[in-house]
């Protein structure tokens, strides 16, 4: 099926894309004509859209077979069964950070962390999935103060990894403070990613994340650097939450991940999920000013990267990978069929399994619609839940009002638990969603970059779309394979 959308708001730069990807930028005279089947073959465009197989409104059942190829490497995601399972070991944590989703429970606090039964019927579940390739992700709280589960749920996974011999990867979510040089010997003997928190220099961190001693940034730093000299330096990485104030100076923030020596930043807006939404008021904003931000930092990454000093936007790369190339990103959120349930499920620390770490948040808050039972339930039964059923309704971006007739949908995905939660259903309103704002004019931003066809923005997205280096290029937009 073909799909238009207006680039610009007078509608003189349309996109017009199809279910397998392909699109094309065209100016208003040219899209007319090429959907009423009357644009010449002598026109410029004509052999451009004939290649994009853009000339013609076919269903997927007429394709040639390298198309119907195309499109099932695009959705090979649907087949292969969650691959991320989060394990909320412990809810405990000495932070205080304004926007944290969930309520979190004090150090000293009991009945707040998993326990060995759950952790093992978990770590079942995990290797019920049909999926080749398993990540398990631990979160808290924080789970640096029950190490010692950690420690037990990878020997388990280990163990039963052996009979199962898929591809078996651990990362961990952690302020960093807490974990011992010996515990970062086992991350680094065990391949345990870490990623932290820096909200950006010690003002902006300190004033949004306290800690007890009132110095969370100096300490996550000093941790950090003792994490990369045991484990390497590409063993942590770390992201900020972006709230009002970090909106005021884009080139402050990225500048102070460049100083750290971090090689990208992922510039993502503050959630709306769970016990944030309370604290929204005092530290959140629009969605049209995080936009206005956003552009700004791209703006400036982009300069960076014309000036040969590489660093990259991670958002914007996962964008671009599902523009630029046929593979998907992996990324959950950006998925149709959704990727709630499908391809990430929670394990949280009261035994309750969730379709997203959102949904989690949101039934800390008393939304108990999106648990899927307990953990000691199969995998067969927990995927056939009534939460799983309630969300499907709008979890196929495809068919979705607002969506179906939108040309971005190819390269977005349906986000059933945020709509769910925000709006009350999972299939929602997409013209009141800031899910659907934010991406369409991401979108919007990336691909009139694109039709710009500025040669240091090509070399930049292309490289960024193809995990590439710039210096890995043949030339703007082709890369070296």
């Amino acid at each position: 099926m073909r799909r238009s959308t207006d680039l610009d708001p007078a509608g003189q730069r349309v996109l017009l894309s199809n279910d397998l990807g392909d699109y094309a930028v065209l100016d208003r005279p040219t899209h007319e004509a090429t959907l009423a089947g009357n644009i010449d073959p002598s026109h410029p465009r004509y052999r451009d859209l004939e290649a994009r197989s853009l000339l013609e409104d076919l269903p997927l059942s007429q394709r040639h077979d390298l198309e119907k190829a195309a499109y099932a490497t695009r959705k090979a995601f649907a087949l292969e069964g969650p691959s991320l399972h989060i394990f909320v070991v412990t809810l405990r944590c000495d932070h205080s950070c304004q926007y944290c989703q969930v309520s979190r429970a004090a150090v000293n606090a009991q009945g707040f962390d998993m326990s060995p039964r759950n952790a093992a019927d978990a770590v079942e579940r995990v290797f019920e999935s049909p999926s080749d390739n398993l990540t398990i992700e631990f979160q808290g709280g924080e789970p640096a103060l029950r190490f010692d589960l950690v420690r037990e749920i990878v020997g388990l996974a280990l163990a039963r990894n052996s009979e199962a011999q898929k591809r078996l990867t651990f990362s961990m979510v952690s302020t960093l403070h807490h974990l011992t040089d010996a515990d970062l010997e086992f991350c680094r003997d065990h391949n345990i990613r870490l990623s932290t928190s820096i909200d950006g220099p010690a003002d902006l961190h300190d004033g949004h994340r306290p800690n007890p001693t009132r110095d969370s940034w100096a300490r996550t730093i000093a941790a950090l650097r003792r994490a990369q000299a045991i484990m390497g330096e590409d063993a942590v990485s770390a992201l900020p939450t972006l709230t009002r104030r970090a909106l005021a100076d884009p080139r402050r923030l990225i500048d102070h991940y460049r100083d750290l020596g971090f090689p990208s930043i992922f510039l993502r807006p503050i959630s709306p999920y769970g016990f944030a939404r309370k604290t929204r008021r005092a530290i959140g904003y629009e969605m049209g000013e995080f936009l206005t931000f956003y552009e700004q930092a791209l703006d400036y990454i982009l300069e960076l990267n014309t000036s040969g000093e590489p660093f990259e936007e991670t958002y914007a790369s996962i964008l671009l990978r599902h523009i630029l190339t046929p593979f998907h990103s992996g990324y959950v959120d950006l998925r149709s069929p959704a990727g709630a349930g499908l391809g990430v499920l929670v394990y949280n620390y009261d035994g309750q399994v969730y379709p997203a770490d959102e949904a989690r948040m949101a039934a800390e808050t008393g939304d108990t619609r999106f648990s899927m039972g307990h953990v000691s339930r199969p995998f067969s039964e927990l995927m056939s839940s009534p939460a799983m059923q309630w969300l499907a309704a709008g979890s196929v971006a495809e068919v979705l009002p607002g969506c179906s007739t939108c040309a971005f949908v190819p390269f977005c995905g349906a986000d059933p638990v945020y709509h769910a939660t925000v709006q009350g259903d999972p299939i929602g309103d997409r013209e009141t969603s800031d899910f659907c704002l934010k991406h369409k004019s991401l979108f919007t931003l990336l691909f009139n970059r694109l039709a710009d066809a500025d040669q240091d923005t090509l070399s930049t997205f292309t490289a960024w779309a193809f995990r590439k280096p710039r210096g890995g290029l043949v030339r703007p937009g082709h890369v070296d394979r």
